[in-house]
C-alpha cells in the first residue's frame, strides 16, 4: 500500500462514517428500532433481515424491509415470538419469499427460546442456525459480516455498538462485487476469488491502518466509490 493510498484510506474514512450518507441503506432500519429504545432482541431481528435484503438498489431494499416490518406491526420480536407468519411463494424482495422469511422466523424463534441474543454465534453458526446455510469454509459471508459490523462496531456514529462482549479489532470486511473491485484498484489484495481469504486479505491491509478497528476501511471504500 502506498502512502497516498493510506492517506486516501484515511480521509475517507473520516468523512464517510457519518449517518448522513446512510439514512437510505438497510442500516437504517435497526437503527429506527435503537432510536423507539426497542428490545436488543428487535434490533438484532431488523438486522437478520435488513442485512438479508441487502442487495440490489438502496431504494429497493428500504422498500422491501419496510414492507417486512409493516407485516411485523414494528414488533420484530413479537412476530417471531407468536409463530403466526407470512408463509407464502410471492415475493418480498428480488427472489426472496415470504414462505424463506417465515423460515427464518422459525429458526429465531427456537433460538430466542433458549437465549436472550444472537451475540456470541460465529459467523458460521449463524449462517447454519439462522439461515440454514450449509457448511463453507470459504464463503465471504458478506451479509452476515455486515450486520456482525452493524451490531459490533461502537464508536457512536454509524454502526450501533450492541455487542457489548465482542471485539470491532476481530470483524471481516463484508466482501461483494463492489468492495472487491475497489480493493483491487487501491491494491488492497491481489487475489481473484471472491472468498473468505481474501476477506481476510482486505481487512489485514485495513489492520495496518486501524488495528483496533480495522473495518473503518469499509467507510474509506465506500468514500472511494463515491469520490470516483
Amino acid at each position: 500500500m502506498t502512502e497516498e493510498t493510506r492517506q486516501s484510506l484515511i480521509d475517507w474514512a473520516a468523512e464517510y462514517n457519518d449517518p448522513v450518507y446512510f439514512e437510505e441503506d438497510p442500516i437504517a432500519f435497526p437503527r429506527e428500532f435503537v432510536r423507539r429504545g426497542a428490545d436488543l432482541r428487535d434490533v438484532e431481528i431488523a438486522a437478520v433481515f435488513a442485512a438479508h435484503f441487502a442487495w440490489g438498489r438502496r431504494a429497493m431494499i428500504v422498500r422491501d424491509c419496510g414492507r417486512l416490518f409493516d407485516q411485523m406491526e414494528w414488533r420484530p420480536f413479537d412476530y417471531v415470538m407468536a409463530g403466526d407468519y407470512r408463509d407464502d411463494e410471492t415475493s418480498v424482495h428480488r427472489t426472496v419469499k415470504w414462505s424463506e422469511t417465515a423460515r427464518i422466523c422459525r429458526r429465531l424463534r427456537e433460538w430466542y427460546r433458549w437465549h436472550d441474543s444472537l451475540e456470541g454465534l460465529s459467523v458460521p453458526e449463524i449462517r447454519s442456525t439462522v439461515f440454514r446455510q450449509k457448511e463453507n469454509p470459504k464463503a465471504a459471508d458478506k451479509k452476515i459480516r455486515m450486520m456482525c459490523r452493524w451490531m459490533v462496531r461502537n464508536d457512536g456514529k454509524v454502526d450501533l455498538g450492541l455487542w457489548k462482549k465482542s471485539s470491532p479489532a476481530d470483524l471481516i470486511v463484508p466482501l461483494d462485487v463492489h468492495v472487491y473491485t475497489q480493493a483491487v484498484e487501491l491494491g488492497l489484495t491481489k487475489r481473484r476469488q471472491k472468498d473468505l481469504k481474501t476477506a481476510e486479505d482486505i481487512t489485514a491491509a485495513f489492520r495496518e491502518i486501524w488495528p483496533d478497528d480495522p473495518l473503518l476501511g469499509d467507510f474509506a471504500l465506500f468514500g472511494y466509490g463515491v469520490t470516483r
